[in-house]
């Protein structure tokens, strides 16, 4: 049980600042140029909520396994950040009038390497924290 709060607090720390790095800074001014008028104030709660839902689906599907690598958790990990990423883009894309393709290639391309990254080094710090 110890493991998985350290693989947990691990994938979380990795993720956590890398995103607020390419939202806050690295594509926010991209972001706002496709899809400006839409954007308003983070919003706390939803955010926390997010990212606590979705460090937990990086250690179901990615690196909570037993048997998980730092391969396999970077193979996986670009797999489930693909499909998250494009569940919600292509949804939006669908649905909101200012969407536009640029915002979701940008977007998808980011989470499936944000996830690949979070979920992969969150396994190693893991692994030299709390050995299996």
């Amino acid at each position: 049980m110890k493991r998985y709060g350290v693989l947990y607090l691990a994938t979380f720390i990795i993720l956590i600042p890398l995103d607020f790095l390419f939202l806050g800074f690295i594509a926010k001014d991209f972001f706002a140029s496709q899809v400006g008028e839409m954007l308003g104030p983070v919003r706390l709660l939803p955010a926390v909520l997010f990212y606590s839902l979705y460090v937990v689906g990086i250690m179901v599907f990615v690196n909570g396994a037993a048997t998980a690598t730092w391969k396999s958790a970077l193979l996986l990990g670009a797999l489930f950040g693909l499909f998250c990423y494009a569940t919600f883009e292509l949804t939006a894309l669908a649905v909101l009038k200012h969407w536009t393709w640029p915002m979701v290639a940008a977007d998808i391309s980011w989470g499936t390497f944000v996830t690949a990254v979070s979920g992969s080094l969150g396994l190693v710090i893991a692994d030299r924290l709390s050995p299996r």
